[in-house]
């Protein structure tokens, strides 16, 4: 089950694949500034996982007006992560949860995925300056997107 709205934002830090090497980032660096958009998906290379990174990237601008920063977050290694990257041209920060402790912190584990383990599940939260969740969302399945228009409203706010 999802942390729900209301709820201080459990801080963390993941690794992301940079032109630099791996980079540190951490979600209360924004707090203050930015609020910030965590979309947890289960795995790389996977049809749903590739459409929705894809049709986020293509929407940053719009992110970026509400400003908001978005991270989407997986199991995968940032190697893999930053291949699948280049190889869809996905511009969304992509952050390595390998030992899946974030999906652990925000209620998000979804186990045995097709029988190869636990992954983390789809979910979207957004999370405001002040480091509080103001939207929660766990969807249905792994092969549901979360409800994008819900999710503006609550950027907007």
């Amino acid at each position: 089950m999802p942390i729900p709205v209301g709820t201080k934002a459990p801080d963390f830090t993941l690794k992301t694949s940079a032109a630099e090497g791996l980079k540190d980032v951490t979600l209360s660096a924004n707090f203050g500034t930015k609020k910030t958009l965590i979309l947890f998906f289960p795995l790389a290379f996977t049809g749903t996982c590739t459409t929705e990174m894809c049709d986020v990237t293509s929407g940053l601008g719009k992110y970026a007006g509400l400003n908001a920063v978005v991270y989407g977050i997986s199991v995968d290694s940032p190697f893999a992560q930053a291949a699948w990257a280049k190889q869809n041209n996905i511009s969304v920060t992509l952050l390595s949860d390998l030992n899946k402790t974030v999906a652990r912190a925000y209620g998000v584990i979804f186990p045995g995925l097709a029988g190869i383990g636990d992954t983390s599940a789809r979910a979207a939260f957004v999370i405001g300056t002040d480091g509080v969740v103001t939207y929660s969302e766990q969807t249905a399945t792994p092969k549901d997107l979360p409800n994008f228009t819900a999710i503006a409203e609550a950027l907007a706010k």
